[in-house]
């Protein structure tokens, strides 16, 4: 497991000694949320893509600095894009330029 930081050793305290309260007020609507994550963590569908070897080995870098599975990165990435939450950060480890000079917040 990666280290902590501040942050999450903040949020982590506060979890542990009980200050979080659901929010959840009934059994239908903790059921309703249940169904809904249920609903979007389900993969029933494979799907294959053609990539370049540089590209995969940049998806591989980023998902080593997420720690996450690299399959997953390429997941979540689609999942945020199509929700219209994708927001693009400058990888720390990002080994070649995209060209483009700034960077771009997806639409």
């Amino acid at each position: 497991m990666n280290a902590l930081d501040q942050y999450e050793k903040k949020i982590l305290s506060a979890y542990e000694a009980g200050k979080f309260k659901s929010v959840v007020t009934n059994e239908a609507s903790l059921r309703r949320y249940r169904e809904y994550a249920r609903a979007t963590l389900t993969k029933n569908k494979r799907v294959n893509v053609r990539l370049s070897t540089q590209d995969l080995s940049d998806i591989q870098t980023r998902a080593v600095e997420e720690g996450v599975p690299y399959q997953t990165l390429i997941s979540s990435v689609l999942h945020k894009f199509l929700t219209g939450r994708f927001i693009e950060r400058r990888s720390r480890l990002a080994t070649r330029s995209n060209g483009r000079g700034k960077q771009r917040r997806a639409t």
